[in-house]
């Protein structure tokens, strides 16, 4: 890591240069065309699933995505890993541009970059033992029959599982259990970054920490970065250096993790928040709500400027006009609103646009609420 000289004269202190972001994404855009109608001269339906959205994620650095179903975050996090070619944009994988990159030019970066699927049931071949699953990126890396052994073995207890796991067939497991599978799975090719395509949502509550923990436990062990898409943002904050909330396509907040729950600035973000259930009904009962009405706008056709103003209860002529730009305010907070809530004014004056990506960084881990088994 090269160091860089911060003051004057010959005995200034001199503080390490930030490493570079693991991930990068710029102005990522993501477009679905639909068939056009040629006999009546239609043009062709266009799904705006991920509309310029720009990010970045630092080695070892949890980044949180989410929001409500339908605002584009699986198609965000598999664009990012290149199962689906980007309609515009960049996305840089260790300094590298992968944006365009065929097959073959993907081929060595797929180790490199993983994915743990929401559905621990149809993320697995029926067909296949749990230990051919795990044992099949390792032979396409070429390892040899007795290093697949040792290494299936290695990797099944490292996740919570039994060897005797090895033989048996996905129905023969429990919910909690596939999902182990698929995460030592996405370990097998040692990558640096894994998406987390909501990975508890699918379990019970009880194993929902269970899983938290060992992907908490891996991150400090082995050093990755985590995407962790999900909708819980309960389940988010328990995991996460900085939180990203997308709303229709667009990202509408950038926080680090606690920052975002204690001042949210955009007003569907402090009605997610709204939305987590506490368990004493006084203090319930006293928490101001911001109610959001209706359902989300159709992505065949988001709503001018602000994407959010129709279901807005701060909305006015500029949010229906004018789009709200990503502006950063104080430690790196980042919001998209004309009307931002928990500011005052010496927050607003020095806010200015971004210069670049969302900061890699985050909070220290030791620092991070563990959830409850």
């Amino acid at each position: 890591m090269t160091a860089i000289a911060v003051g004057n004269g010959p005995g200034a202190p001199s503080t390490p240069a930030p490493s570079p972001p693991l991930l990068e994404v710029e102005h990522l855009t993501q477009h679905f065309v639909g068939r056009s109608s040629a006999l009546f001269g239609r043009e062709a339906a266009r799904v705006h699933a991920v509309d310029d959205v720009t990010f970045a994620i630092g080695e070892g650095e949890t980044l949180g995505l989410v929001g409500e179903s339908g605002c584009g975050k699986t198609t965000l996090a598999r664009t990012v890993l290149r199962l689906l070619d980007p309609t515009a944009g960049t996305i840089r994988f260790a300094g590298r541009d992968i944006t365009r990159l065929g097959r073959r030019g993907m081929r060595p970066l797929r180790s490199e970059m993983q994915i743990v699927f929401q559905d621990p049931y149809g993320a697995l071949n029926p067909r296949r033992r749990v230990g051919e699953s795990i044992a099949a990126p390792l032979k396409l890396r070429g390892s040899d029959d007795a290093q697949i052994r040792v290494r299936v073995r290695e990797l099944l207890e490292r996740v919570g599982l039994a060897p005797e796991h090895a033989v048996r067939f996905p129905h023969e497991l429990s919910g909690g259990q596939r999902q182990r599978v698929g995460i030592a799975r996405a370990l097998a090719p040692e990558p640096r970054l894994i998406v987390l395509d909501e990975p508890v949502s699918a379990l019970d509550v009880s194993i929902q920490a269970q899983i938290v923990n060992l992907l908490d436990d891996l991150q400090d062990e082995l050093a990755l970065a985590y995407l962790f898409v999900a909708h819980d943002l309960s389940v988010v904050r328990h995991v996460s250096d900085r939180i990203a909330v997308m709303y229709l396509g667009k990202l509408v907040e950038i926080s680090p993790a606690e920052a975002l729950y204690q001042k949210p600035i955009h007003p569907y973000t402090s009605a997610l928040l709204a939305a987590i259930p506490i368990p004493d009904p006084r203090e319930s009962r006293a928490r101001e709500r911001i109610v959001v009405q209706g359902e989300p706008p159709s992505a065949l056709a988001p709503p001018p400027a602000c994407r959010f103003h129709p279901r807005c209860p701060r909305a006015t002529e500029v949010c229906r006009t004018v789009e709200p730009p990503l502006t950063e305010y104080a430690n790196g907070h980042l919001a998209a609103c004309h009307h931002p809530l928990n500011v005052i004014a010496p927050d607003i004056e020095p806010a200015t646009a971004p210069t670049a990506p969302s900061r890699a960084g985050g909070r220290a881990r030791a620092d991070r609420p563990q959830p409850k088994t």
